[in-house]
């Protein structure tokens, strides 16, 4: 039509080929055509979110154990669950800009050193140590909250936690420079699975950096990481099921009682003793080349029995050996360094399991 303006008025032409005016001046623009993308997620309960929460939220879950080979329709549900008024189409999308899509799954940059043996043996605190996350869901604000744990394998202690919306990379590193100060981590060996709080370059730089030797479990093996998942199954069934959280305080207070619960009660896994006599009985045969459980250990001896104390240290590491444990008459647990063992502080030696 543009050949013939000059000879024809525009209206008319536009009359006899049944075209618009509109159609013949639009001038497409150098934007994508179409509505533009929304930058945010209602939630059911009427606030928003952005979409970089959003992708945060998907990346943890295909860091969850049997969710890794999710797709954008699996996603869809897994959200619209957790109260996010999202469809699949905008689930797609998100997941493709960021290369979350089944055929473009969450990778970790550079070599992981995954388990060996399945089952770990542990001989004495803090050699052993396995974390991983597990959410909790706060009915009183319709969203789950995220909790990392880290136990010790030989006592089954539970060492160090975080309950936060939102685990990240900082938040892993933050507990973990934590768990130095209290028990230096030089030489401890970490199991975790591969989720992306893990993986972090952030993470294993850290980790490296400390000395510690980092092992990443199997996808969708969660049975090598046993002795979490253990505790996790425990908190699940004596506290999450049984309880209906108002809000993230109710539930935090909750957690942190059950954790004093635990580690002040008889497991059935280390000969019904507690996780705290555990600890501290092991403590005697930590090795002497091992870094001392300084800043906040029970006990601080850790070295075989000397020439100055042979008959009393020898009694106490056959003690714990055996799976018994001490008792001091003022209640304290803690000795200090280098400070001469005396019977006298003792109601009783021994104290033998069952007696």
């Amino acid at each position: 039509m543009n050949g013939f303006k000059s000879q024809l008025p525009v209206s008319l032409m536009c009359q006899w080929s049944a075209v618009a005016h509109s159609t013949f001046y639009y001038k497409p623009g150098e934007q994508k055509p179409g509505r533009r993308p929304s930058t945010h997620t209602y939630m059911q309960d009427g606030s928003m979110v952005t979409n970089d929460q959003v992708v945060l939220q998907i990346k943890t879950m295909l860091g969850t154990e049997f969710m890794d080979s999710y797709g954008y329709e699996y996603m869809s549900v897994e959200l619209q669950r957790q109260r996010y008024i999202i469809n699949h189409k905008k689930v797609y999308r998100l997941m493709d800009e960021n290369n979350l899509l089944l055929n473009n799954p969450l990778r970790c940059t550079g070599p992981r050193n995954f388990v060996k043996y399945c089952k770990i043996e542990a001989s004495y605190p803090m050699e052993y140590l396995c974390m991983d996350i597990k959410y909790v869901w706060v009915e009183g604000e319709r969203r789950f909250y995220l909790l990392l744990s880290i136990i010790d394998v030989y006592s089954k202690k539970l060492l160090e936690k975080v309950f936060k919306r939102s685990i990240r990379k900082h938040d892993v590193v933050k507990m973990l420079k934590r768990l130095d100060l209290r028990h230096s981590i030089k030489g401890v060996i970490i199991r975790n699975d591969n989720g992306p709080q893990f993986i972090a370059h952030l993470v294993k730089n850290f980790l490296r950096t400390a000395e510690v030797h980092q092992e990443f479990i199997h996808p969708s093996t969660p049975q090598e990481n046993s002795y979490i998942e253990a505790y996790h199954s425990i908190l699940q069934q004596r506290v999450i099921s049984k309880n209906e959280f108002e809000s993230y305080y109710e539930a935090s207070s909750c957690i942190d009682r059950f954790v004093d619960f635990y580690n002040s009660h008889p497991h059935r896994s280390i000969g019904f003793m507690t996780p705290e006599e555990k600890w501290q009985a092991g403590l005697l045969l930590r090795p002497s080349d091992k870094p001392p459980l300084a800043h906040g250990c029970e006990m601080s001896r850790t070295t075989t029995p000397t020439d100055s104390e042979p008959a009393v240290a020898r009694t106490i590491l056959d003690i714990s050996q055996t799976g018994a444990y001490l008792c001091l008459t003022d209640g304290r647990k803690v000795r200090e360094e280098n400070a001469p063992l005396n019977l006298n502080c003792f109601e009783k030696s021994v104290q033998e399991y069952g007696g």
